[in-house]
C-alpha cells in the first residue's frame, strides 16, 4: 500500500467514524480509537503496519507538548513547581511501588515487577490533555494539577528509559559524565538559542511576508529538537515542551500556535488511530477476564491513589475525584517502556503484550469514565439541599429599590446605590450566590423573585422602582409577568440578554430596557471610529445616530419579531435606510466643510 493510499484511507475513515461517534456523545479521542480498531489488523486489516504508523504519529504528542509549553511562561512554570514535584512525585512513587509489590507477589522478578509497575504508573498525556482541552477544563484546579502530574511523569520517563540498557547489560549508549555533560549542554543551548537565534530568525522570516516560511520554521524547530533528543536517548516530548516554554514570551508565540495547531490535531488523531490498530483483539477475546479485569483494576487503583493524594494536599473531595478520574488510565509512554524492555529481554513478550493491551483498554475507557463523572456523579454534587426561602428582616422593610438577580449586573447597580446611601432589597434564586455575596457583608435574600409571596415580602407595594437583573431569560420573563400583574404601577428597569429578550419584555409593557452588549459595543465602536481617523465629534454623532435609529427600529420590529420572514425583510430595509441616513449626513458634512473653506478664503 502506497503512502498516499494509506493517508487517504486514514483521513476518510476518520472523517466518517469520528463525527458518528461524536453524534452519539462519545469523545473525539474514543472515535479515533474505534477508527483504528476497525481499519486495523483485528477487523478489516486495511491500514498496514500499526507500529510504523504509531512511531510516525508520536510527533503528534511532541507537537502537543510544544503547544502546551507555549502557554506556560517560565514564571508560571516556577509557580507550578510544588504541584509538579509534590503531586507528580507522590503519584509516580506510590503508584509505581504498589504495582511493583503486586508483581513481586505474583512471582515475577524484581526487575520485571519494577518495569511493569512504574510503566503502569504513567498516564496518557495525549488523551488527558486532549480531553481537558475539549471540555475546557485545562484552567480548572484539577486540570492544572493533572498537567503538573503529567509533566513530572514525562520527566520521570527519561531515567526509566536510560536505566533499561544498564539493567540488560546491552547498553548502546555510554551513560558517563560525557553523556550527561551533553545533556546539560543541550538544554543550555536551548535556553541560549531561543533568545539569540530563534527569535531573530523569526523576525527576519516575518519581515519577508512569506507565511509558509513561518510554518516551515515552526516545524523545523520541533522536528529538529525531537531528532536531537532522540539521538541522546531523551524524551522528544520533553524537549519540545522545554522549547515551547522558552518561546512562551516570544512575540511570535501566537503565530507558532496557529501554524502548528493543524498538524498537531491530525497527528494526534493518527496517534490514537494507531493505538487502536495495535490493540490485540484476539487476545482480548481469548482472555477477556484477565485483560478487562486488569484494565479495571489499573484504573480503580490509580483512581484511589490519586484521590488520596489530592486530599493529602488539601483538595476538596470533588476536585480529588475529578483528578482521579482524569489520570486513572495508563499512558502512551508505557508502550515505549514495555516495548523497549521487551527488546532488552527484561520483560517477557507475552507479559508485555498483555500490559500494552491493558493500558490501551484503560485509555479507551477514559472517555467513558469522564462521561460517567459528568452525567451521573457531578449532578449529585450540584443538587441543591432543600432550603427554605429567607425571611426578609424588618430592617429591610419598605426600601425604595428592589433588585431581582444579584449577579454581576445587579451587583454593579447595588454598589452605585450604596454609594448614594439609597437602601435596597436584593433577591437571588441561587443559594450558593447568596452565601458567597453575604461573605462580603451584603444584605441579600435567598428566594425566587417570580413567586408572588417573595415579592410581597419585599414590599413591592411600597417600592419606588423594581430592577429586573435576572440572567436567565425564562425566569426574567416570569418575574416580569408577576410584577406587572400584581404591581402594575411600579416602574420596571430591566436587563435584556439579547434583542429577543428585549422584545419579550416590551410585550409585557416594560419601558426601560438595557441590552447587555449594546452600550459597551457602541462605546468601542466610537473609539474605533476615532482611531480610524474621524474626529471625536463626528464619531460621537455617528454613534448617536445609530443608537437613535436602532432604538426606533426595536419599537417598529416588536410587532412582528416572532415572524422570521418579516423580521429579515425589515432588517434588510433598515440597513438600506441607515446607509441612506449616513450618506445624507456625509453630504451635509461635506457641504458644511465647503462653506467653511470658502469663508476662510474670503477672510
Amino acid at each position: 500500500m502506497t503512502l498516499l493510499t494509506q493517508t487517504a484511507l486514514f483521513l476518510g475513515a476518520a472523517l466518517f467514524i469520528v463525527p458518528l461517534c461524536h453524534r452519539f456523545g462519545l469523545a473525539t479521542v474514543l472515535g479515533y480509537l474505534i477508527t483504528g480498531i476497525i481499519i486495523g489488523p483485528n477487523l478489516l486489516n486495511l491500514a498496514g503496519n500499526a507500529e510504523t504508523v504509531l512511531h510516525f504519529a508520536e510527533f503528534g504528542v511532541v507537537m502537543l507538548l510544544f503547544l502546551i509549553g507555549l502557554e506556560l511562561e517560565p514564571s508560571r512554570l516556577w509557580v507550578l513547581r510544588r504541584s509538579i514535584f509534590v503531586l507528580g512525585g507522590l503519584q509516580v512513587l506510590v503508584t509505581g511501588s504498589l504495582f511493583t509489590g503486586a508483581g513481586l507477589l505474583c512471582g515475577f522478578s524484581t526487575t520485571t515487577s519494577a518495569i511493569a509497575g512504574f510503566g503502569l504508573a504513567m498516564s496518557s498525556t495525549a488523551f488527558v490533555m486532549q480531553l481537558l482541552a475539549e471540555k475546557k477544563q485545562l484552567a480548572t484546579r484539577h486540570g492544572r494539577e493533572a498537567f503538573a502530574i503529567l509533566l513530572f511523569q514525562d520527566i520521570a520517563v527519561i531515567p526509566m528509559l536510560a536505566v533499561l540498557p544498564l539493567l540488560s547489560g546491552e547498553s548502546t549508549q555510554n551513560y558517563n559524565l560525557t553523556y550527561f555533560a551533553k545533556v546539560v549542554g543541550l538544554f543550555a543551548l536551548l535556553i541560549i538559542g531561543s533568545r539569540i537565534v530563534i527569535r531573530p530568525a523569526f523576525r527576519l522570516i516575518a519581515a519577508s511576508k512569506a507565511n509558509e516560511l513561518l510554518t516551515a520554521a515552526a516545524l523545523f524547530i520541533i522536528i529538529g529538537i525531537a531528532v536531537v533528543m532522540e539521538k541522546l536517548g531523551l524524551s522528544m516530548a520533553l524537549g519540545a515542551f522545554v522549547t515551547g516554554v522558552l518561546l512562551a514570551d516570544s512575540p511570535y508565540r501566537h503565530e507558532l500556535e496557529a501554524n502548528i495547531q493543524p498538524f498537531k490535531g491530525l497527528l494526534l488523531g493518527l496517534f490514537f488511530m494507531a493505538v487502536g490498530m495495535s490493540t490485540d483483539m484476539n487476545r482480548l477475546i481469548n482472555e477477556p477476564l484477565l485483560i478487562v479485569g486488569g484494565a479495571l483494576a489499573l484504573m480503580l487503583i490509580k483512581f484511589i491513589i490519586l484521590v488520596l493524594i489530592g486530599k493529602l494536599v488539601g483538595n476538596p473531595w470533588q476536585v480529588s475525584i475529578r483528578l482521579g478520574v482524569t489520570l486513572a488510565q495508563g499512558g502512551e509512554f508505557a508502550f515505549v517502556l514495555f516495548s523497549t524492555a521487551s527488546s532488552f529481554h527484561l520483560l517477557p513478550s507475552e507479559l508485555s503484550d498483555r500490559l500494552i493491551l491493558v493500558v490501551t483498554l484503560s485509555m479507551a475507557l477514559t472517555p467513558l469514565t469522564f462521561w460517567l463523572l459528568e452525567k451521573k456523579i457531578e449532578p449529585l454534587w450540584e443538587k441543591k439541599e432543600k432550603r427554605d426561602y429567607d425571611e426578609i428582616g424588618a430592617e429591610d422593610h419598605y426600601n425604595p429599590v428592589v433588585i431581582a438577580g444579584f449577579g454581576r449586573f445587579g451587583q454593579i447597580i447595588a454598589r452605585v446605590l450604596r454609594m448614594h446611601k439609597i437602601r435596597f432589597t436584593a433577591l437571588e434564586g441561587d443559594a450558593r450566590q447568596v452565601d458567597f455575596v453575604r461573605r462580603f457583608g451584603n444584605n441579600i435574600y435567598y428566594g425566587n423573585p417570580s413567586h408572588i409571596e417573595m415579592l410581597r415580602a419585599a414590599h413591592l407595594d411600597k417600592a419606588k422602582v423594581f430592577i429586573l437583573a435576572i440572567d436567565d431569560v425564562d425566569d426574567s420573563i416570569r418575574t416580569a409577568v408577576q410584577v406587572r400583574h400584581y404591581f402594575p404601577n411600579l416602574p420596571i428597569l430591566a436587563r435584556a440578554r439579547d434583542r429577543r429578550h428585549a422584545y419579550m419584555l416590551m410585550d409585557l409593557g416594560v419601558k426601560v430596557i438595557a441590552r447587555e452588549m449594546f452600550p459597551s459595543s457602541l462605546e468601542i465602536a466610537e473609539k474605533a471610529l476615532i482611531e480610524a481617523g474621524l474626529s471625536p465629534e463626528r464619531a460621537a454623532q455617528g454613534v448617536a445616530t445609530f443608537r437613535q435609529y436602532d432604538e426606533k427600529l426595536m419599537v417598529r420590529q416588536q410587532a412582528f419579531y416572532q415572524d422570521e420572514a418579516s423580521l429579515m425583510a425589515s432588517t434588510q430595509q433598515a440597513m438600506a435606510e441607515l446607509e441612506d441616513l449616513f450618506e445624507s449626513d456625509e453630504r451635509a458634512a461635506n457641504k458644511q466643510r465647503g462653506l467653511d473653506e470658502a469663508e476662510g478664503d474670503l477672510s
